[in-house]
């Protein structure tokens, strides 16, 4: 489960951050987040602003350790070592062994690649048509449909045991690991240590490494065949440790949650745990495609706006197939395009998850991806795919004009929240465009 958090303005424009390096996962930017109970990681929405560095390094021994204690040294960086033996006191404190310890860092180095990786997130954006171009392509919607067949009866199982649609299973393993393909191999105690001794957010990855040590101590997994992404996300369904300890399951029976493994039922399973914990309901969609009638009121296009299929239908919104959408619950209509792309009607599934990532073009790839292994249709309306969403520096740019125009947003910050989106529909509507709030590049070159 890894859980990587899409930052709120990008979530305001539907963009998603293009993601680096190689790796078929197609998490929007990696950003750890919690999944949990406020999200397996440890939180949905870390501030930018508040340093999770740790308070201070140590430039020798730590305190209260005895010299037989100490890590043998594993790194030319004085500094690494030196916090190392620091964290090992802190470590033990909440219930790591010595021994725990020793074998998890023999041989670890800091490593500078992760932090390179750390310091490089692009701020470069997909769209959401280029994001489902990729996650729900035609090669992984078929091998989807070749795993669903290949692991049918441990699906179905699992199904039966957590009440967890199982194409939504395969579809988070298709996104988060290829099926299995690009589980990662790095070294996950070497790489928690790096970043939490030299990260952004020192807090945040210690405590994941504690989480990780919590595994080896248990016994699940060796410490060398503990591996995963740079960011420490591990297994078929890329689970951080804060969220393996809460939600993983020994599925098969062999006293371990092997998340590692070739087999992936416990992975597979733990997800559908974590779905199922989250309150998934079975045989609810996470959304459906729907039409809107012309003069629909984009005031409605909110998340905030709840109503049965029955009273949407009542207002003109319908299927594909223009007839009402059945009653699964109450609704929302989300537009990831604007008024010019496709609308859905988001159900309580949605929101599920987006437990396990907050980025709207994740829960959609998610979604859209089991229905598609289910032999469901492609997305019917078309993307206005001679637009963009804005970057940071365009979204600062887009208040400053409109806020010169007369469109009050609230100040400039980049974040497309509710005062810039009531600026952006007023000024769409003093223009006669359509009043979707949609902050696009076309809208942009408008003002400009």
């Amino acid at each position: 489960m890894r859980i990587w958090m899409k930052a709120a303005a990008l979530a305001a424009t539907g963009a998603v951050a293009a993601q680096a390096g190689p790796d078929e996962s197609l998490r929007p930017p990696e950003r750890p987040v919690e999944r949990g109970a406020p999200a397996p990681d440890g939180s949905y929405q870390l501030a930018a602003a508040i340093s999770l560095r740790p308070l201070s390094r140590p430039n020798g021994l730590a305190p209260g350790i005895a010299q037989d204690d100490q890590v043998e040294p594993v790194a030319a960086n004085s500094g690494f070592q030196a916090w190392i033996n620091g964290f090992r006191r802190r470590a033990m404190a909440q219930g790591i062994s010595s021994s725990t310890l020793n074998r998890a860092f023999r041989g670890v180095e800091y490593d500078n690649d992760v932090i390179r990786r750390d310091r490089n997130q692009s701020e470069f954006t997909k769209t959401i048509w280029e994001y489902l171009d990729s996650a729900v392509s035609d090669s992984r919607v078929k091998n989807g449909k070749k795993a669903l067949r290949e692991q049918r009866r441990r699906l179905n199982r699992i199904e039966a045991t957590y009440g967890v649609d199982k194409e939504v299973v395969i579809a988070v393993w298709g996104m988060e690991s290829n099926y299995g393909n690009h589980r990662g191999n790095m070294n996950v105690i070497q790489s928690l240590a790096t970043l939490a001794y030299d990260g952004r957010r020192g807090r945040f990855f210690e405590k994941q490494l504690i989480a990780a040590l919590k595994i080896l101590q248990s016994g699940d997994v060796a410490p060398r065949k503990m591996t995963g992404s740079w960011a420490g996300a591990m297994g078929h369904t890329q689970f951080i440790p804060t969220s393996y300890l809460a939600y993983a399951v020994d599925f098969t029976g062999d006293g371990k949650r092997d998340i590692w493994s070739e087999d992936p039922s416990d992975a597979l399973a733990s997800t559908a745990a974590y779905l199922k914990r989250f309150g998934w309901v079975k045989g609810q969609p996470w959304g459906v495609e729907v039409q809107l009638p012309r003069g629909f009121n984009y005031g409605l296009a909110s998340r905030s706006v709840k109503k049965s299929p029955a009273e949407w239908a009542r207002l003109g919104v319908v299927g594909t197939n223009g007839r009402a959408v059945p009653n699964h619950g109450t609704a929302s209509i989300l537009l990831p395009a604007g008024g010019n792309g496709a609308a859905f009607m988001i159900f309580k599934n949605f929101s599920v998850i987006e437990r396990y990532n907050a980025a709207d073009a994740y829960v959609i790839g998610v979604g859209h991806l089991s229905d598609r292994i289910a032999g469901g249709p492609a997305i019917q309306a078309k993307w206005p795919r001679g637009d963009r969403s804005l970057n940071f520096r365009e979204r600062k740019e887009l208040q400053q004009r409109l806020s010169r125009a007369g469109f009050n947003t609230g100040g400039v910050d980049g974040k497309i929240g509710p005062k810039t989106l009531a600026a952006i529909r007023s000024y769409q509507a003093s223009k006669g465009l359509i009043p979707d709030g949609y902050a696009s590049l076309k809208l942009l070159r408008r003002l400009r």
